[in-house]
């Protein structure tokens, strides 16, 4: 706590400074922005929106238009408001709009470098939605995995039935996020990563949950640049030791199964991660790092505070970047 107010002092002195000097130097005027609140010093509009973003912004769509820009903190934020808008950049324009803002979070272990979600459009972001188009999300491979979801979706519906019968109470967000993890998890490794009773799966699940916290997290060095070395909440640090845990379990599932592939002497495609180690030793498109860092991404639902995070609420285009 007193590493945090010590880097808001320093960011707020340093922040006042840059502007004063801005002010004095600059001759040329500010880029033509959307209308839309005016801006506190350093903390820009923050204070607008509250503790409900989706409401706040609601209420200022009607004040300044489908089309508004907002400062938060350094960054100069554009939302969208509006079907037609947003059909415009989704649709219509979606190249010019494809490259995400990166969160400083995402750095961790090198995630945006290997990462489909964060790439740039690239020759390496094509290759490797090439592989999730045509190999894993074909209209086939959703159809081969039919059957498990069905399974997994009976054996909550059964879970639930027997809660009722008992009286006992069920934690309904707790069994969701069990079987959402079991479907992805059978469809990439054929194993329930939820298992209560297996030692290593219970360790895997509390490193999905506790990567989930960290990345609902709103994070000071996403909106103020300066702080992103700094780290000042440590969001970056302890997501670096999670994926790090994360990685191993992944290289010891990965191990297990090139050597099972190894005496059974074939190339099964029973999983998805048979079907990405085929591709590597296929065509070389993909190595190992890049399987890792897919089966991560693949295994991480959303963020389980749905209040936690600004994109959860807006379509947001962050000056000199693209739609987040």
């Amino acid at each position: 706590m007193e590493l945090l107010i010590l880097s808001l002092y320093i960011l707020f002195t340093i922040t006042l400074v840059r502007a004063l000097l801005s002010l004095l130097r600059s001759s040329k005027p500010s880029p033509k922005l959307p209308p839309g609140p005016v801006p506190l010093p350093v903390i820009g509009s923050f204070l607008k929106l509250g503790d409900k973003p989706h409401k706040s912004l609601a209420e200022l769509a009607k004040i300044y238009g489908p089309i508004m820009s907002l400062k938060l903190g350094q960054k100069i934020t554009v939302v969208i408001s509006s079907p037609a808008l947003a059909k415009e950049i989704l649709q219509k324009q979606d190249l010019a709009f494809s490259t995400r803002s990166i969160p400083n979070a995402a750095h961790a272990h090198g995630h945006h470098i290997y990462s489909t979600i964060w790439l740039p459009v690239s020759d390496q972001w094509r290759s490797l939605r090439k592989v999730l188009n045509s190999m894993i999300f074909s209209g086939k491979r959703l159809d081969a995995s039919k059957n498990l979801r069905q399974k997994k979706v009976q054996e909550l519906i059964e879970y639930a039935g027997k809660c009722c019968q008992e009286g006992v109470a069920m934690d309904i967000g707790s069994v969701v996020f069990k079987t959402s993890l079991n479907v992805v998890s059978n469809t990439i490794f054929s194993i329930d990563m939820a298992d209560p009773t297996q030692d290593s799966v219970k360790q895997f699940r509390h490193l999905i949950w506790q990567i989930m916290v960290e990345v609902g997290k709103p994070n000071l060095a996403d909106y103020f640049s300066i702080l992103a070395k700094i780290d000042p909440q440590g969001i970056r640090r302890r997501l670096t030791n999670h994926f790090g845990e994360t990685f191993e379990l992944f290289g010891r599932l990965i191990d297990e199964r090139l050597e099972l592939r190894r005496l059974r002497k074939s190339r099964a495609e029973n999983d998805v991660i048979d079907i990405l180690l085929n591709i590597s030793e296929e065509t070389g498109e993909i190595n190992r790092t890049h399987i890792e860092h897919l089966c991560l991404v693949g295994l991480l639902p959303f963020p389980p505070s749905t209040n936690s995070t600004l994109s959860h609420f807006i379509l947001a285009i962050h000056q000199g970047m693209h739609i987040p």
